[in-house]
């Protein structure tokens, strides 16, 4: 049976049980996180990589406080319900989950994911929780990004184009 987008938008208590429920049943718990705004081909071929490397693909948003303390008060762009939304609506992706603090690691700490993903952007000592998810017993993945492409990029290209 196929989620809807509405079942795949949960909060941090609903996560943790359902994690929990399918490790349970013995599939591998994949977690990324990210910003997520003017969601993009890049975002795209991340998510379906970051799914490729286990069965039930977690996603925690940053909310649009955490954007802003992270991006800066132009950003988001695109509000945290309507991000959540694009993000559940895609099928790689199981749960959405929001989040209020600069960096994941809290969520991380409390769903325990088998497998942390982060982009090879990212250097190993750099991966908010990749210490507590090794230490628990996963290992961390870095996928490549597609290159020159971002939501910056795509920001810029348009106050170049339409003179914002």
């Amino acid at each position: 049976m196929k989620k809807t987008e509405n079942k795949k938008i949960v909060d941090k208590e609903e996560i943790k049980s359902l994690v929990e429920f399918h490790k349970s049943k013995g599939y591998t718990v994949v977690f990324t996180n990210g910003c997520f705004d003017i969601l993009h081909a890049g975002h795209i071929t991340y998510l379906a990589a970051a799914a490729e490397q286990g069965d039930v693909l977690v996603v925690g948003l940053n909310s649009d406080a955490s954007v802003k303390k992270i991006k800066g008060d132009k950003r988001p762009v695109v509000e945290e319900a309507h991000r959540a939304k694009v993000l559940a609506a895609l099928a790689c992706v199981d749960y959405v989950v929001l989040f209020d603090e600069p960096d994941p690691e809290n969520l991380i700490m409390n769903i325990t994911p088998d497998i942390l993903v982060k982009g090879a952007d990212w250097t190993e000592d750099r991966i908010i929780g990749a210490g507590f998810v090794r230490q628990s017993g996963g290992k961390v993945e870095r996928i490549d990004l597609v290159p020159q492409i971002s939501t910056t990029t795509i920001i810029d290209r348009i106050v170049m184009r339409y003179g914002c």
